[in-house]
């Protein structure tokens, strides 16, 4: 409202000073030209054009400098308004009104020409426009606000109910939305992109429940034989008996450790955002192997290590490399016979750093290869105390690193091949 009148006001100002700028020119112009006849019985009427909504409102003064006042319209005070040297505009006050008035010197007559209207004219002029505009505001705005409701109310209408649907619908219930093709066209793709979340949520938990099944099922394999091998050892007839069952407890723990071991290296894998450090790779796989020295003299392997001259770096992740190298090291070493040789080198390749494991298993079947990535996964004939994860530990691994694995049966035995972008 504020803003509304002083603009109105500086509108009204600007239009109706320009007014008096056009009268006083106007008044001058007619004087020289003669067209009013000045101070022959007293000072000359001048008519002025004006609105009949404010008849009466402008006046003019003609003022000589040598013969007084010559000239004014009706309405017009005969006092002097302004001093005889002014020009311009002023606001000044003549019997008891506050005027506003606009004066220029006009050289052929020798004096000047005074033009001007009432500012109570004026102000009744703002607040005519102001009423003008207010009450029709005042009028439509409440039907604009109900239209514009009710509007908004129809549109969102359709939302507000897919969004009760969605609030009502249990946490468990992962099928897709009813109706999704009968919805406005509006929320169509919201639908469909909540349709696909859904369905990659339900593929995901049916994961889960299929990861907790198998794990639970490896786990209770080995738990099982620990509780038959201790009653058996608890009730030995002779020596033989019990240290055969001794012997199968310690398989039954090592596999248990094994496999809850590959757990924890698999919820590493899957929680761990990866973090590129400088890592030269003949160090990690020193440490990889003599972490696994123990398990290879159990077994009956040697580990042999043929280290790149050039002591090659990689830009990945120390964890997540030594977890894939861990792993696939350790699967030759459960797959290959006693008195077995697995040789581990390092070479390059362009752009890439090579990680060979040749070892004299009997090799990785195709189909199991093609399933690398997938948990619990095992060939028939495997190793008895595989779980299926190391592969799958080593493929999730190697993906998050950038890198890729091969798998080759050549002469001279099996190769496992990792790929990695050098530094």
């Amino acid at each position: 409202m504020f803003w509304i009148e002083n603009s109105t006001r500086a509108e009204v100002t600007r239009v109706l000073d320009a007014r008096l700028v056009e009268a006083a020119r106007m008044v001058s112009s007619l004087v020289s030209k003669n067209q009013i006849a000045l101070n022959r019985d007293g000072p000359a009427q001048i008519t002025l054009s004006h609105d009949e909504s404010y008849e009466h409102q402008q006046f003019c003064q003609i003022w000589s400098f040598t013969q007084g006042l010559v000239g004014r319209s009706n309405g017009a005070p005969r006092a002097q308004l302004v001093p005889a040297d002014a020009t311009g505009f002023r606001d000044v006050t003549r019997d008891g009104k506050d005027l506003r008035v606009y004066t220029i010197i006009d050289p052929d007559l020798g004096g000047q020409v005074t033009v001007g209207d009432s500012l109570a004219m004026r102000n009744r002029l703002v607040r005519d426009v102001i009423e003008g505009f207010l009450w029709p505001a005042l009028v439509i705005l409440p039907v604009m606000w109900g239209l514009i409701w009710f509007a908004i109310s129809r549109g969102l209408a359709p939302l507000d109910r897919f969004a009760r649907d969605l609030d009502a619908r249990p946490s468990e219930d992962l099928r897709a939305l009813p109706g999704t093709a009968r919805q406005p066209r509006e929320i169509r793709p919201l639908a469909g992109a909540l349709d696909d979340l859904l369905a990659r949520l339900a593929a995901a938990r049916g994961r889960e429940r299929e990861f907790i099944a198998y794990a639970a099922h490896e786990m209770k394999t080995p738990l099982a034989g620990l509780k038959t091998q201790a009653h058996i050892a608890r009730h030995a007839p002779d020596t033989d008996t019990r240290e055969h069952a001794l012997a199968a407890i310690s398989t039954s723990v090592d596999r248990t450790d094994r496999m809850v071991r590959q757990l924890l290296d698999l919820a590493q894998v899957d929680s761990r955002e990866a973090r590129a450090t400088s890592v030269e790779l003949n160090g990690l796989l020193r440490q990889v192997l003599g972490d696994l020295a123990g398990l290879a003299t159990r077994r009956g392997v040697t580990l042999e290590l043929y280290s790149a001259p050039d002591a090659p770096t990689v830009e990945d992740d120390p964890l997540l490399l030594s977890l894939a190298l861990r792993n696939l090291i350790e699967n030759a070493v459960q797959a290959s016979p006693d008195g077995a040789a697995i040789k581990v080198s390092v070479t390059t390749s362009g752009a890439a750093l090579l990680v060979d494991i040749h070892d004299h298993g009997p090799g990785l079947p195709p189909e199991i290869a093609q399933q690398a990535g997938q948990k619990f996964v095992k060939g028939k004939g495997a190793d008895a105390n595989g779980s299926g994860l190391g592969l799958s530990i080593a493929h999730d691994a190697l993906t998050r690193l950038s890198g890729t694995l091969s798998f080759e049966m050549r002469a001279d035995g099996h190769h496992t091949r990792v790929d990695l972008p050098a530094a």
